[in-house]
C-alpha cells in the first residue's frame, strides 16, 4: 500500500537518504530481524557469521552513525535537515525494533562523549565517526539486577544507592558492581555510558557518569539474556572487579550536575523510543491492512466486511495520532537539545509504546488464529511490542516522574 504522509516538507537530498534507509531497512535489517528472531538461542545471534553484524556494517556505511555528532569531530549534526533523523528513526522502527534500539543504542557513549572538551573524549567521537565496519558498539550500561526503576524515580534514601560504586583514589576511580543482563549491546559493546555511585550516601541522587572502554583489566560479561521478544537486540550483564578508570573517564564526576542533567537524558532516550515504537505500530497496522486485502472469509476480502474496516480505521487513527504527536516532540527537542520538553518526550513513548502493543493485538485479532504462525510477522510484532512498555523505563514510573517537569 502506499501509506500517504501528509506534514513532511523535507529537501530532495533528505528524501534521498531516507529512501536509501528504507531499502536498507525492509532489504537488510527486516529479514535479518525475523532470521534473528528464530535462533534459538540468544549466543546464536551474536556469533561470528551472524545477521546481526552485516546490520551493523550496513548502518556504518550510510554513515547513520554521524547523525548526532558535530562536523568538526567527523559528525554530520550541522548539515542534516531537523526532520531526517526524526523520520529515518521511525523508518528502522518500522523496520525492526529491537535492531533500531541496538544500532541506537551502538552510538550513545561516542554521542555523549562528543559533548565533552576533554581532548579523550573529543578522539572517541573522531575514531568512532571513522568507523565504517561496526567495530566500536556502544551501551548504556545503567540498570541494575536490584536497581531499575530506581534509576527513574531517583531518591536521596542512602539505603537505595546504585550497586555499582567508583571510589575515588588519587587521579584513578576503582569501580566495583553488577549491571543487570538488561543492558542493551551488554555482551557485545566495546565501550559504555557508565553510571555509578561516587557518594552513596546520596542514595540514587550520588551518582556520576563515566564513558569507558570494556576492555578493561577486571571486567567480564555473563550470558546474553534469552527473551520473548526483541530477540535480535542483545542484552546481558557487565561485572565490574576492581576496575581501574582514570579520573578523566569520569566526565560527570558531580552528583548535583548529574542531578540537573537527569531530564535531558529522560527526554534523550524516551524521545528516541517514542519514534521507533511509532515506526512499529505503523507495521502493525499494514500487516493487518494486507492480510485483510487477500483474507477470504464468506466469500470475500474480510476488509470487505464492516466491522474489519472499522477496526482498521480505529487502529489507523491511532497509529497517526502516535506518529503526530512524536514527530513533534521529535522535532522540537531536536532544535531546543538543552532544554527540551521532558514531559512531552516521556508522554510520546508511553502513548507509542502503548499503540503500538494495541494496535499488534487488534491486527492479531484481525489475522485470526493465523496471527499466532510464526509464518506471519505479526506475532513477532506483537512481542517486540510487547517489551517496549517495560524496557528504559516501565511507562508507569517514567509517568510519575515526567509529571514533575510539566
Amino acid at each position: 500500500m502506499t501509506y500517504r504522509d501528509i506534514d513532511v516538507n523535507v529537501s530532495n537530498e533528505t528524501k534521498s537518504m531516507l529512501g536509501q534507509v528504507q531499502k536498507f531497512s525492509m532489504e537488510v535489517m527486516r529479514p535479518a530481524g525475523i532470521q534473528l528472531d528464530r535462533l534459538s538461542s540468544p549466543e546464536e545471534v551474536i556469533a561470528q557469521g551472524s545477521p546481526l553484524w552485516k546490520v551493523f556494517k550496513g548502518f556504518r556505511e550510510l554513515d547513520l552513525h554521524l547523525l548526532q555528532i558535530p562536523k568538526a569531530l567527523g559528525g554530520m549534526a550541522e548539515d542534516l535537515d531537523p526532520m531526517a533523523a526524526i523520520l529515518i528513526t521511525e523508518q528502522l522502527g518500522y523496520a525492526d525494533s529491537g535492531l533500531t534500539i541496538s544500532l541506537g543504542v551502538s552510538c550513545l557513549p561516542f554521542n555523549y562523549a562528543a559533548l565533552f572538551p576533554i581532548p579523550e573524549m573529543q578522539q572517541l567521537a573522531r575514531d568512532f565517526c571513522a568507523d565504517k565496519e561496526g567495530k566500536m558498539i556502544g551501551c548504556w550500561a545503567i540498570t541494575e539486577p536490584d536497581h531499575g526503576t530506581d534509576w527513574v524515580l531517583g531518591g536521596n534514601d542512602p539505603k537505595c544507592s546504585p550497586s555499582v560504586k567508583a571510589v575515588l583514589k588519587g587521579d584513578e576511580y576503582i569501580v566495583n558492581g553488577e549491571k543487570s543482563a538488561w543492558v542493551s549491546n551488554g555482551t557485545i559493546a566495546t565501550h559504555a555510558v557508565l553510571h555509578v555511585a561516587i557518594d552513596p550516601a546520596r542514595g540514587m541522587e550520588g551518582q556520576g557518569l563515566a564513558i569507558i572502554p570494556l576492555d578493561l583489566p577486571g571486567i567480564s560479561r555473563g550470558k546474553p539474556l534469552d527473551k520473548m521478544g526483541q530477540r535480535p537486540l542483545n542484552q546481558g550483564p557487565i561485572i565490574f572487579e576492581d576496575v581501574v578508570i582514570p579520573k578523566k573517564y569520569m566526565v560527570v564526576p558531580n552528583p548535583d550536575l548529574m542531578k540537573a542533567m537527569g531530564g535531558l537524558g529522560l527526554a534523550y532516550v524516551n524521545g528516541g523510543m517514542a519514534l521507533v515504537f511509532a515506526g512499529l505500530a505503523m507495521a502493525a497496522f499494514d500487516e493487518a491492512w494486507r492480510y485483510a486485502k487477500i483474507r477470504i472469509q464468506g466469500g470475500k476480502p474480510i476488509f470487505e466486511h464492516q466491522n474489519i474496516k472499522l477496526k482498521l480505521m480505529k487502529m489507523f487513527t491511532q497509529v497517526e495520532a502516535a506518529r503526530a504527536n512524536t514527530r513533534r516532540m521529535a522535532l522540537y527537542n531536536r532544535l531546543n537539545p538543552m532544554t527540551p520538553s521532558v514531559s512531552h518526550a516521556v508522554a510520546a513513548k508511553c502513548f507509542s509504546t502503548e499503540t503500538a502493543f494495541a494496535v499488534a493485538s487488534e491486527a492479531m485479532q484481525i489475522f485470526g488464529g493465523f496471527g499466532l504462525a510464526k509464518e506471519y510477522l505479526i506475532e513477532k510484532i506483537l512481542r517486540d511490542a510487547r517489551a517496549s512498555m517495560i524496557e528504559d523505563g516501565v511507562n508507569e514510573a517514567l509517568a510519575l516522574k515526567a509529571a514533575e517537569y510539566i
